[in-house]
C-alpha cells in the first residue's frame, strides 16, 4: 500500500514571508501549523512525542519510543538511539525540537548515562539542521500540569486533556509530548530573548 504523499513543505524563510492581514495588497494570512518534535531522552527507552501548532491550537500527530538492547554494549546502544531517532526525523519532518534536559540523581553512574542519551538526542536533530530548546523537568511540569513537582499519572493525564487524541503507551511517550507542548508554549517568548 502506497502512503499519500505529503504536501510540500515550505522553508522557514518562506513562512517567515507570509503576507499578514492589512498588507497593502489586501491578501489573507496562510498559516502553516509549525511541527515540534518533543524528546524524553533515556538510555533504555527514549521517548518522543509530535504535535503541531498554529496559532494557539494545539493537535497530536504521534509518540512512541526508541529502544536500545540493555545487553548491549554502551556504544552500540548509543548507536541504535541514534539510528532511531534519525528514522523518526526522517519520518515525520519536525521543524523544531525539544528535549528535556538532564537532572542529577543520587546515582552518578546513571546520571552520567543518561548524559550520553541525552547528546544523542540533542545530537541527532543538530545533524538534520534544525533548532533544539532544552528545557528543565520542573518547567515541564509546571507548564502541563500547573506544579513543578507533578507526579508521572499527573503529567499523563493533562497530556490526555491537551491533546486528546493522544493514547501514549508509555510514560516515556507520554513526557515527550510534554515536552513539545512545552516547547509550543514558549518558544514565542525563547525567541524574543534570542535563546
Amino acid at each position: 500500500m502506497t502512503r499519500p504523499s505529503r504536501p510540500e513543505r515550505l522553508s522557514r524563510d518562506d513562512r517567515d514571508r507570509r503576507v499578514k492581514p492589512g498588507d497593502d495588497n489586501g491578501r489573507a494570512l496562510a498559516t502553516f501549523p509549525t511541527r515540534i518534535l518533543g524528546i524524553d531522552p533515556g538510555l533504555r527507552r527514549t521517548g518522543w512525542g509530535l504535535v503541531t501548532i498554529e496559532g494557539t491550537r494545539l493537535a497530536f500527530v504521534g509518540c512512541g519510543t526508541v529502544t536500545s538492547n540493555d545487553k548491549a554494549g554502551l556504544a552500540e546502544r548509543l548507536r541504535q538511539l541514534h539510528d532511531g531517532l534519525a528514522a523518526v526525523l526522517r519520518e515525520l519532518s519536525p521543524d523544531e525540537v525539544a528535549v528535556e534536559e538532564t537532572f542529577v540523581n543520587k546515582d552518578a553512574q546513571a546520571t552520567l548515562k543518561l548524559g550520553h542519551a541525552r547528546g544523542i538526542a540533542l545530537l541527532v536533530p543538530a545533524l538534520a539542521g534544525l533548532p533544539v530548546a532544552e528545557y528543565a523537568a520542573n518547567l515541564v511540569k509546571k507548564t502541563v500540569v500547573g506544579a513543578g513537582h507533578a507526579e508521572k499519572r499527573q503529567i499523563h493525564a493533562m497530556v490526555r486533556v491537551l491533546l486528546p487524541k493522544a493514547d501514549p503507551a508509555s510514560d516515556d511517550a507520554a513526557d515527550a509530548l510534554a515536552i513539545a507542548i512545552t516547547h509550543a508554549h514558549h518558544r514565542k517568548a525563547r525567541a524574543l530573548t534570542g535563546e
